[in-house]
């Protein structure tokens, strides 16, 4: 191959990250092998780059001519319609490039030896992954792929899981705390205290059995709220469920909410109307309405938080929040032993 040629390895895309990123190894193992520098990826949906960033970085990097590789087992739709309509639309935008489209992997018999080598192996010899040992795999894979930020170290740990919980990048860019918040969160575990949720969906991904190490609960009372319907005109169900637990409730230090920026609002209102002081609290609510507006309040707040800017958030995000500060009071500090997370896969339960 010319030094101007560029292979662009064309996958269909995945909403898994670590099913992309095989397309990332297999276009290193194109260039080591075949000593051919200019080798990048693409994808048809679901992930960056798309067909036309792809073209557009072999172009920018010199390629006169771009050897489109669908990395597909056959010819399907993909390959006859919207493929071929890609290229006649890349060959308009570019004219002066040479484009040739190859078969995809289809029949080969090398392929045939990767299905024996496969087939071939000793069931033993397969090695099955515990949990944990998916969850290592999968931290050090958003480590490997996580922009440069400027977190704390302390507070990566917290970024790590939300991204993990999410699968979201866009969290390492958006998260925000309050310069004592993981200090705060940790010292509240360890004290004992409850964790006050807005939903049950964040009571249910909380991690009960390394809270009630410290002999912390969740707390959720939104069933107990005593609103039956939210077109009622006074508070929501979030808020009034909030009330209810505060009343009951002394041992609340830290409120998490990732659902209702109106339990939000109402917690923040609380706390100004010193009606109590958490010694954390986390906002990430998600949605349309409200809720970009109540975390932008709240990072202005003097005491410790943690929240998101933007849309984005959840339960889940909220969960995994609190699931962090967990782990970190379980290994005895705020600062990460290693930055894989990586950690001693000895129990066979799948919940420890």
């Amino acid at each position: 191959m010319a030094r101007r040629d560029a292979i662009l390895l064309l996958g269909h895309g995945s909403r898994l990250t670590e099913a992309n990123s095989a397309l990332k190894h297999m276009a290193q193992m194109v260039r080591e092998m075949g000593d051919v520098p200019l080798v990048e990826i693409a994808f048809l949906q679901f992930a960056k780059p798309d067909f036309f960033d792809g073209i557009s970085t072999c172009v920018k990097k010199g390629a006169k001519k771009i050897i489109i590789h669908p990395y597909f087992l056959y010819k399907g739709r993909h390959f006859h319609e919207d493929i071929v309509e890609m290229m006649e639309d890349a060959r308009r935008r570019y004219s002066k490039i040479e484009f040739i489209l190859t078969e995809p992997l289809g029949v080969h018999k090398n392929i045939a030896k990767v299905v024996l080598e496969r087939a071939k192996k000793d069931i033993k010899g397969v090695k099955i992954l515990k949990p944990c040992e998916i969850e290592n795999k999968s931290f050090a894979i958003i480590t490997e792929e996580m922009e440069k930020v400027n977190f704390k170290k302390a507070e990566l740990p917290v970024v790590k899981r939300v991204v993990h919980a999410t699968g979201d990048f866009d969290f390492s860019k958006n998260m925000r705390f309050h310069s004592d918040a993981v200090k705060a969160g940790v010292k509240a575990i360890r004290k004992g205290k409850d964790i006050l949720v807005d939903v049950r969906m964040a009571e249910a991904g909380i991690n009960k059995r390394l809270l009630g190490k410290w002999g912390g609960k969740v707390i959720c009372k939104i069933q107990e709220s005593g609103v039956r319907s939210q077109e009622s005109g006074g508070k929501t169900r979030t808020e009034s469920g909030i009330e209810k637990a505060l009343a009951k409730n002394k041992n609340i230090g830290i409120i998490a909410i990732g659902n209702a920026p109106t339990a939000l609002y109402r917690v923040m209102k609380l706390i100004r109307d010193e009606k109590f002081m958490p010694e954390l609290v986390i906002g990430v609510p998600v949605g349309f309405v409200k809720a970009q507006e109540s975390k932008e309040v709240l990072l202005h707040m003097k005491y410790p938080f943690i929240t998101s800017l933007g849309r984005k958030g959840g339960s889940p995000a909220a969960a995994a929040i609190v699931n962090a500060l967990l782990k970190i009071a379980e290994k005895g500090g705020d600062k990460q032993k290693n930055k894989h997370e990586v950690k001693k896969c000895k129990s066979k339960n799948p919940r420890e």
